[in-house]
């Protein structure tokens, strides 16, 4: 190979690890001097997220949120209706269940009556246990 061939290979590389150390040492100062974006801004088609991008992303989070809330709190009163109804169902059919029958004897109508008031105090614990779940599951949130 002849030596300009070769010298102008040199320079050629020694210049261009010039530029790309002056690029890094740019990049590496302040980001903004005299309100120009940094190279990698212009190079690259990226950008530094500015105030309205910001407010933007603010804005879309508490919207997120709000929605989020908005779920949960639909989602608790459905279960606190479909709760309500289960106990009115219950105290209807134990009301039905206390009445005496024409057939039955007052000995009879007693200890069925016990026996319901039982039924009726565990069916009571168990919709407000359920209850009680739905509020310790929707606290967490």
């Amino acid at each position: 190979m002849n030596s300009a061939v070769k010298k102008t290979v040199i320079y050629s590389l020694v210049g261009i690890l010039q530029f790309g150390t002056g690029a890094s040492v740019l990049e590496a100062a302040a980001l903004y001097q005299n309100n120009t974006p940094p190279l990698y801004a212009m190079s690259k088609g990226h950008h530094q997220p500015n105030e309205k991008d910001r407010r933007e992303a603010e804005r879309r989070r508490e919207m997120e949120k709000r929605r989020e809330q908005e779920r949960r709190e639909r989602d608790q009163r459905e279960r606190r209706r479909q709760h309500d109804e289960r106990r009115r169902q219950e105290n209807e059919r134990h009301e039905r269940e206390m009445r005496r029958r024409q057939h039955e004897s007052e000995r009879e109508w007693r200890a069925r009556q016990e026996r319901e008031k039982k039924r009726h105090d565990r069916a009571l614990r168990d919709i407000a246990a359920l209850l009680i779940g739905i509020a310790i599951g929707s606290s967490g949130k």
